[in-house]
């Protein structure tokens, strides 16, 4: 992954200020993955992704995460930390794009989703048939091809627990323990809203640091933004001192 600088990191932000979550969630991917193409991104599985906006978090803003969470029993705040670069090797799946079933006669190819399949199967009347049809490769029954909605629910429960080995990021739940009351809260890990809200505090900051550099000095927006962070802030320093 390229470490991506300061001038690429407010133009993600600034595009991102009008889009709905989901599309800073590609934004972000874009970042994560310069070397994919776009219209690819969303074809990934699931997992895939989570990985790769965790390896981007680690490389912009380093390794320890907080969060914050509510004990849903007690109501307690509870903090704790995560470790972005260890959540991003852990999210790590089979390296199969496609998974394969066999049961009672079936033989049953299926793609692991992508966030593209996810939102297009979350508009249809029925999710789950409606993913079923989008992802299955192939699907024959004693050798006789069948379509998605043929699946007897042993199979899919199947072709479940497969995709879940192959990609477990898809899926990125925390089950954090009360150190109040000691009951167990579960809560699902957005890293991509977790992450824009840090590029939307970052970004505003430095555009503050960028506003104060230039009354003080006259220097023009890229100029500042080539300096290092370390520099800057001796330069802010300076202008305090002033």
């Amino acid at each position: 992954m390229a470490i991506t600088g300061a001038a690429e990191l407010l133009a993600a932000w600034e595009a991102g200020l009008g889009e709905a979550p989901v599309g800073r969630a590609l934004l972000l991917h874009r970042t994560a993955r310069p070397d994919v193409d776009t219209g690819r991104l969303p074809q990934l599985p699931v997992g895939e992704r989570e990985a790769d906006l965790f390896a981007l978090r680690r490389a912009l803003f380093g390794e320890r995460m907080q969060v914050r969470l509510e004990c849903a029993a007690c109501g307690a705040d509870m903090e704790f930390d995560l470790d972005a670069g260890q959540l991003a090797g852990s999210l790590g799946g089979l390296g199969e794009s496609v998974v394969r079933v066999q049961q009672d006669g079936w033989d049953v190819e299926f793609r692991l989703p992508g966030v593209a399949d996810l939102q297009a199967a979350a508009r249809a009347a029925d999710p789950r048939t409606a993913l079923l049809a989008r992802c299955l490769v192939s699907a024959t029954r004693d050798g006789t091809a069948a379509a998605a909605g043929e699946l007897p629910v042993p199979v899919q429960r199947r072709i479940a627990e497969a995709v879940e080995a192959a990609d477990p990021g898809a899926d990125l739940a925390l089950n954090v323990a009360c150190p109040e009351c000691g009951e167990a809260t579960r809560a699902e890990l957005d890293i991509a809203s977790y992450l824009w809200t840090e590029l939307d505090a970052w970004a505003r900051d430095v555009l503050l640091d960028v506003h104060l550099l230039a009354t003080a000095y006259g220097w023009s927006e890229p100029e500042i933004l080539a300096l290092s962070p370390t520099r800057r802030r001796y330069y802010l320093e300076l202008c305090a001192d002033v």
